[in-house]
């Protein structure tokens, strides 16, 4: 039985780590890609209903 990895998943093994490691990186540099983390991103204006 291969050695488990205490991860932040869990108890892993070694390929799953890996894995793990290489989809967050992935993940994360695909949210940059898309201004997911760009906190001066413009917004769009909130249009207020007018009471009658």
């Amino acid at each position: 039985m291969a050695k488990l990895i205490n991860t932040k998943y869990g108890y892993v093994t070694p390929q799953e780590a890996e894995m793990d490691a290489h989809l967050d990186k992935w993940m994360k540099r695909r949210a940059k890609q898309h201004g997911a983390f760009n906190l001066e991103k413009k917004r769009r204006k909130q249009h207020v209903c007018k009471k009658r």
